[in-house]
């Protein structure tokens, strides 16, 4: 009238446990793809300090920062393995990124409000001096918080 079974969780060998049939671990991936996640990892690393060389005035920072998403994008889809899982992580990262991209828009919007307040050189009487002593000396930034 009773059936037989265990209360430690572990299976006999006239009942296997439920959950033999999946693997030990969520996915395997083959090594081809992380070596070519590691290699295009290494090129972008590369463009990203090539193109710190390159003048392309305030447009640098749009490609750098451009690199580093679709980085974090490889690093975060195949080493972190975000390809494989969930599509709601999949959705909470993007609502990520999305939110940050806002974040950095707004500001920028906002630089443009104190541009013109902005004391990009020496303070007057500090430039002053450097010219008549030392002529070839270059131009400092003003940095604010520090006694000009």
């Amino acid at each position: 009238m009773s059936t037989p079974h265990t209360t430690t969780g572990h299976a006999t060998s006239a009942q296997p446990a439920a959950h033999d049939d999946h693997p030990l671990v969520g996915h395997l991936v083959p090594v081809s793809t992380l070596i070519a996640t590691a290699s295009a990892l290494l090129v972008l690393t590369f463009i990203t300090v090539a193109v710190r060389y390159i003048d392309i005035g305030e447009f640098n920072v749009w490609v750098a920062i451009g690199i580093a998403v679709v980085k974090a994008a490889l690093v975060a889809s195949f080493f972190m393995h975000l390809r494989w899982d969930r599509p709601f992580n999949l959705l909470v990262f993007v609502g990520c990124t999305v939110f940050v991209v806002l974040m950095m828009a707004f500001c920028v919007l906002d630089t443009s409000q104190y541009r013109a307040t902005q004391y990009t050189g020496n303070p007057p009487l500090a430039q002053e001096t450097l010219d008549a002593n030392a002529p070839a000396a270059p131009v400092a930034r003003f940095k604010p918080g520090m006694n000009p």
